[in-house]
């Protein structure tokens, strides 16, 4: 199972792989454009050409993007929707330049329009990308969340039902959480096994593209998003040893989303974290 982080892009798409290179990266997630902005200017071809030599010359991948989070699909405020399908169609244009296989997104949140009603314009949404984009070979990934106020995604149920409604089932794939999907009430700790039955049967383990690799400052049903370094959260070091033995996602990308900096050594965080899962892997 290949490992890396989460890169900046400072400077430009293509530098991502030499942090990640200096990190021990074997797959990276990055953001194509500011996560922080609407809008961005298009890639230049020497930006890609860039972009796809640093991938050969460090052999990281793959390479999956996270959209913004200023994206709400579910949003029934019709002017943010419609920045926000607008936002995406830029950020799937942008990964189908650079050869991205995925696109990690949070579902959305409905904001008092009620979750079946949000689930509902979430998929409708995917329809339209999906549409609007036919010959793409990028495929949204939807991540398990928190659950934090009225975000959707932090039940098995919301992702299928979603997936359920997306016309085009092969562009559509999960993505699990460890952080969100514990704090959300899925006890991957104690209830390893029956999560993953239970994630099979709702949504189908097939289905599932990549994981998020978190530990969490927040405890089991909390709803509340704190991610933390591998081992030193609720979580703890056996939950990821399980995952990183178990052979049905050893093909998946697994990316740290854990606090960037350097400890009290001066070492880097991204670089204990990593070195961490890969003992656990070797074990």
């Amino acid at each position: 199972m290949p490992l890396g982080a989460h890169m900046s892009i400072a400077g430009g798409v293509e530098n991502a792989f030499l942090r990640g290179k200096s990190a021990g990266c074997e797959c990276i997630q990055i953001f194509t454009k500011s996560s922080n902005q609407w809008k961005a200017r298009p890639l230049s071809e020497e930006e890609i050409k860039e972009f796809k030599k640093n991938k050969k010359d460090t052999g990281i991948w793959p390479v999956v993007a996270h959209n913004s989070y200023l994206i709400n699909l579910a949003s029934p405020d019709n002017e943010l929707y419609d920045k926000s399908i607008d936002a995406m169609l830029i950020e799937m244009e942008r990964a189908e330049a650079l050869g991205l296989p995925y696109i990690i997104m949070h579902p959305g949140a409905h904001v008092g329009s009620g979750e079946d009603a949000g689930l509902a314009r979430i998929a409708e949404s995917i329809n339209f990308l999906f549409e609007r984009t036919k010959g793409y070979k990028v495929n949204l990934l939807l991540e398990t969340t928190a659950g934090q106020g009225s975000v959707l995604g932090h039940r098995f149920e919301h992702i299928r039902d979603i997936m359920d409604k997306v016309k085009d089932e092969k562009r559509i794939g999960g993505c699990l959480d460890t952080c969100h999907s514990y704090v959300a009430g899925y006890d991957i700790k104690k209830r390893y096994d029956a999560v993953f039955q239970e994630f099979d049967k709702i949504i189908g383990l097939k289905r599932l593209k990549a994981f998020h690799l978190n530990d969490t400052l927040k405890v089991l049903g909390s709803r509340v998003d704190r991610h933390w370094h591998i081992g030193k959260g609720e979580l703890g070091l056996e939950t990821f040893e399980r995952l990183m033995r178990d052979d049905r996602f050893k093909e998946l990308p697994m990316i740290l989303e854990t606090p960037k900096g350097v400890d009290e050594d001066g070492r880097d965080l991204d670089i204990i974290n990593l070195s961490i899962l890969r003992e656990l892997r070797r074990q």
